[in-house]
């Protein structure tokens, strides 16, 4: 009997079979964009068991397992590992039409060799069959099995990279780790903590930073501190997008105001948050960086979940908040000046995904091909339909032949064969596209597309 994951799962054409096994399958993965915690890398993190490795911190399973009834003390409770993990098992039968029945047995096939269908009958096996295979399966060995040539992590500005730089003078391990940029806490002057963030990055810095000039001069300073160990991208989550044009003097009072605790109206907010989103893309830019804007999630939906487990503990939401006009006059005033530097854009709600393409394409240009991306689908999107989606708006009204291809925006380091599953759907969509008669079949140029699309364009694009 055919296991469930076979050689041409989701290939339902025999020009996308080629493409795939012939040019997709064995091109390396470009990770520009995870969670992944650089220390555990270095310290080439061994897992305790499989709950370790597949469930602790996973907000993705601990959604579902809440919709299926589970309790909380077996998601982030402190029931024991393998009564937590026999919980998923029971919700994974469940999940038919969800990306993670079919990531999960993905994950089982290519880590561990498991053809065994997860479910509360097979689960203590399977358990036990991974856990013996996790006593010699560490951290840099998962990288290493899924053809990791570049992992991009998220970073604050205040981090040390020391774990960074201790990989980068590691000639044992060959997959380069490099940070990204993400300074959202000096952005998000209305949340509580923007004053105690302010007063950390003084301490990294060494100096106060009690006016706009100090505040600019410092993120200037660790821009250059990220580039000088490898950084050649920034990663914004702008959950609504925000611009409202204003002075310098005016933002410069408006900066006074947060550090004073005062109450900032919604139009000083916008005012501040535009003025330095186009601050940081001029500085961007000078360095030959690309930013990323991940636009429109809702987060800490539960403000009870929130005070018992904190934040990324699965209860955010596609926000629907109006990202045209903003979005196109944050690009503008970037543009205005020839400081555009090249970016890619996300959008979560799947509403704008023609509005981002289509705005995107008004900036395009300078000789870049595809200087402005529009990103793979993301966080909840990153199903069938949502990359099918992605995917078909890209090539309708852009250049799906540009497109710098898929991400994990993970934290688990069993997170890889996602790309697989893109790959896959990748060629499944070209390959119908070919055999509907709607493109020539050109095997060699559309596997040099694919190819491209899975590896080479990123490459050249962040310009590793």
């Amino acid at each position: 009997m055919k296991p469930f994951i076979h050689d041409d799962f989701l290939l339902h054409t025999e020009t996308a079979k080629k493409l795939y096994h012939e040019y997709a399958k064995q091109v390396p993965i470009v990770d520009y964009h995870c969670h992944l915690d650089p220390k555990e890398i270095y310290v080439d993190k061994k897992f305790n068991n499989l709950f370790d490795a597949w469930l602790s911190g996973d907000h993705y399973k601990w959604r579902l397992m809440r919709a299926n009834g589970v309790t909380e003390d077996y998601i982030t409770g402190n029931k024991p590992d393998f009564e937590k993990f026999m919980k998923w098992a029971e919700v994974v039968p469940s999940l038919i039409g969800n990306p993670l029945y079919h990531w999960t047995h993905f994950e089982l096939k290519r880590y561990f060799g498991i053809d065994t269908l997860l479910s509360p009958e097979t689960a203590k096996d399977i358990y036990n069959q991974v856990n013996r295979k996790l006593e010699t399966m560490t951290a840099r060995k998962m990288i290493e099995l899924s053809n990791v040539d570049v992992i991009c992590t998220t970073d604050d500005p205040i981090d040390s990279l020391e774990w960074h730089m201790k990989l980068n003078k590691d000639s044992s391990f060959k997959t380069k780790v490099l940070p990204a940029f993400r300074p959202d806490k000096a952005i998000n002057i209305e949340l509580t903590w923007f004053q105690e963030w302010i007063l950390k990055l003084s301490k990294v810095v060494g100096y106060p930073l009690s006016s706009l000039d100090a505040l600019k001069k410092a993120l200037e300073e660790r821009i250059h501190y990220f580039h000088l160990h490898g950084s050649r991208l920034s990663d914004h989550a702008l959950d609504e997008v925000m611009y409202e044009k204003a002075t310098h003097e005016e933002v410069a009072l408006i900066y006074e105001k947060a550090l004073n605790l005062e109450v900032l109206s919604e139009k000083e907010v916008r005012q501040y948050k535009g003025h330095m989103l186009v601050f940081l893309g001029r500085a961007y830019h000078k360095l030959g960086w690309v930013q990323q804007y991940h636009i429109g999630a809702l987060r800490n939906l539960s403000e009870r979940q929130l005070k018992n487990l904190g934040p990324d503990t699965g209860f955010d939401a596609i926000n629907d908040g109006l990202v045209a006009k903003p979005l196109a006059h944050l690009l503008d005033a970037l543009d205005q000046t020839n400081e555009l530097p090249k970016t890619i854009l996300y959008t979560l709600n799947p509403r704008d995904f023609e509005v981002a393409i289509t705005i995107m394409q008004a900036f395009q240009g300078g000789g870049t091909p595809g200087k402005i991306q529009f990103g793979s689908a993301w966080w909840f999107l990153d199903t069938i339909d949502g990359m099918t989606k992605q995917i078909k708006a890209l090539a309708n009204n852009g250049l799906i032949a540009k497109f710098v291809g898929m991400l994990t925006d993970s934290r688990s380091f069993l997170s890889y064969p996602r790309h697989e599953y893109f790959r896959r759907l990748l060629c499944n969509i070209i390959g119908q596209e070919v055999e509907l008669g709607l493109y020539p079949n050109d095997i060699n140029y559309l596997g040099s597309l694919i190819k491209d699309i899975s590896y080479d364009n990123a490459i050249r694009y962040f310009n590793f």
